[in-house]
């Protein structure tokens, strides 16, 4: 069965390409034009992915990624803007969108983030041949499941918040550097690494008593990122 895609935009040149495209590559494309209309196609057909367009009528895009966050949809989020300041970009990362494109873009270029991210998002619990439980103090991911509870709580991690959590906890004390992460957790030979400065801050946010001083994620200056594990 084909996977479906919602491409949100109300652009209908530019909806009307990547829905071609997408189309063309094998998946099954739906499209909403405002933000009201997403949330609900994105309730009734439950889509594999959503391409979602920042700048929309009614709701706009980051208003419709806090929300399908906020009742914990965990469907990724390709994010598209038409502006190339890098706040818009970082700002769509910490509501929770997996990946984003800066318009103008090319729709192959397109096709290819949207195969990556479902990629991941389909074959992560596969390619468990042995399901871990990677237990640290009071946090536990278990990677079969793709579930990460705090204190027996549930967390509510996006794709890449999960993928990065269990890379840095499979790789406790060894220092890496955003480059590496990039590669590593997001599969891309270039990038923007703000999207892993994003990613870190977020899961601080979530894993860390104090994230303004934290003691898991702790950051290498002058290289990346490890992971120290709370009894060290």
């Amino acid at each position: 069965m084909a996977q479906r895609v919602l491409v949100v935009d109300d652009d209908r040149t530019v909806s009307d390409v990547v829905c071609r495209y997408l189309a063309h590559a094998g998946y099954e494309v739906s499209h909403a034009a405002d933000g009201a209309a997403a949330l609900s196609v994105a309730e009734s057909e439950a889509p594999h992915l959503i391409v979602l367009d920042l700048m929309l009528p009614k709701i706009d895009g980051l208003e419709v990624c806090r929300r399908l966050r906020a009742r914990k949809d965990s469907v990724p989020i390709v994010m598209l803007t038409a502006r190339g300041d890098e706040a818009d970009r970082i700002l769509g990362l910490q509501v929770g969108a997996d990946d984003y494109l800066s318009k103008p873009f090319s729709p192959r270029e397109l096709v290819l983030r949207v195969r990556s991210v479902l990629r991941r998002a389909g074959d992560a619990p596969a390619v468990e041949a042995r399901p871990e439980v990677l237990t640290d103090s009071d946090l536990q991911v278990h990677t079969g499941t793709r579930i990460a509870c705090l204190f027996d709580r549930e967390l509510t991690l996006t794709l890449r918040e999960f993928d990065l959590l269990v890379h840095l906890m499979r790789h406790p004390s060894r220092a890496f550097s955003r480059a590496e992460l990039l590669e590593q957790v997001w599969g891309w030979s270039f990038g923007d690494q703000s999207t892993v400065t994003v990613h870190v801050r977020r899961l601080r946010e979530k894993i860390e008593k104090d994230p303004a001083a934290p003691r898991r994620i702790v950051t290498v200056w002058g290289i990346g990122y490890r992971y120290q594990p709370a009894d060290e």
